[in-house]
């Protein structure tokens, strides 16, 4: 494992991380604790020492199982988390600082952590960046002892950029994969002057980039890959990185005959991101034990030559950029 700083935090954290919305959240399996605790191991076993969770990942469990794990084990692990999906409706008006408070209070409680290594607002919506009070909130809260840092999750390099704005956000976690390389124009230039910390999410585009789905895959009902297409439950940005299915088929065989020796991309794929110095760590997720061990085996991979990536980026200028590179 290779290790790097991520932002001003000076946390000096794993190259490969651990997304846990697939511990629990709409992937279309019912949450276990046996498998969560299972993967958390391998992952930390392997060397990863940066965490993210949420407080709405499988309405808390999520939270409780990385909490579970971390307190068992003797490393130093980073645990990040988010806050504000639970308002209901999502709506600006209902992020206050007391309703905050108490979700950053109930993650300490569930995570039986004395305090949060980093606390991210979960992709609010657009007002909430232009509301000073929101993000005073938690520097009372790095006072109390109850956080460390405050970072922001995002859907637009628009919000991105306005966050950083702020000088207590200490990172920023977007979507950036292939298929999706819009941050890596202005938005990494400007967080690179503010030693802003860049937590890559979504790095295989829900799988799509590991080229083991084909026409003919399916998913089961729950599963957001299934019902969040068209973002009928949450941006659709979060499905596929926002990409036609079938156009992202294209894509990936595209990518598949640059790379005719390889059954799993998902190694090519993160090692793309990493090729980006700006980037701190990408958070991968995984559903099975097995699933960490394919991340991390990233680096068993023989290293990208630049050809490869001036290739790998010729796909996403042919396929993707036309559809989707200005929208998000």
């Amino acid at each position: 494992m290779e290790y790097r700083q991520l932002g001003k935090t000076n946390f000096n954290i794993s190259e490969i991380a651990l997304g846990t919305w697939q511990v629990g959240g709409k992937w279309g399996s019912p949450f276990n604790n046996t498998t969560a605790d299972a993967l958390l191991n391998t992952a930390i076993d392997n060397g990863v020492n940066f965490i993210d969770t949420a407080d709405v990942y499988e309405n808390g469990l999520s939270e409780t199982a990385v909490g579970r794990v971390v307190r068992s084990r003797s490393e130093r692990i980073y645990v990040a988390t988010k806050c504000g999906r639970h308002i209901n409706p999502h709506v600006n008006e209902g992020y206050q600082p007391q309703v905050l408070r108490k979700f950053i209070e109930d993650s300490l409680q569930r995570t039986g952590l004395e305090t949060l290594d980093l606390v991210q607002l979960h992709c609010p919506p657009n007002a909430v960046f232009y509301r000073p009070e929101i993000f005073e909130l938690f520097d009372r809260l790095k006072t109390e002892g109850k956080i460390l840092n405050l970072g922001v999750s995002v859907e637009k390099v628009e919000e991105a950029l306005k966050a950083i704005e702020y000088e207590n956000v200490t990172t920023v976690q977007i979507i950036f994969n292939l298929f999706r390389q819009r941050p890596a124009e202005l938005f990494f230039k400007e967080a690179a002057k503010r030693n802003i910390g860049i937590i890559a999410r979504v790095p295989l585009a829900s799988g799509l980039l590991t080229g083991l789905f084909d026409a003919k895959t399916t998913f089961e009902p729950q599963d957001h890959r299934n019902f969040n297409r068209e973002g009928a439950a949450f941006d659709k940005g979060e499905t596929f990185s926002g990409i036609n299915y079938d156009l992202g088929l294209k894509a990936v065989q595209a990518l598949k005959d640059l790379f005719p020796e390889t059954t799993n991309l998902a190694p090519i794929a993160l090692q793309w991101i990493l090729s980006h110095p700006e980037i701190s760590c990408i958070i991968p997720g995984a559903s099975s034990p097995n699933q960490v061990l394919s991340n991390v085996s990233m680096y068993d991979a023989a290293p990208l030559t630049p050809e490869q990536i001036n290739a790998m980026n010729a796909i996403y200028q042919k396929y993707i950029k036309p559809q989707v590179h200005q929208l998000w």
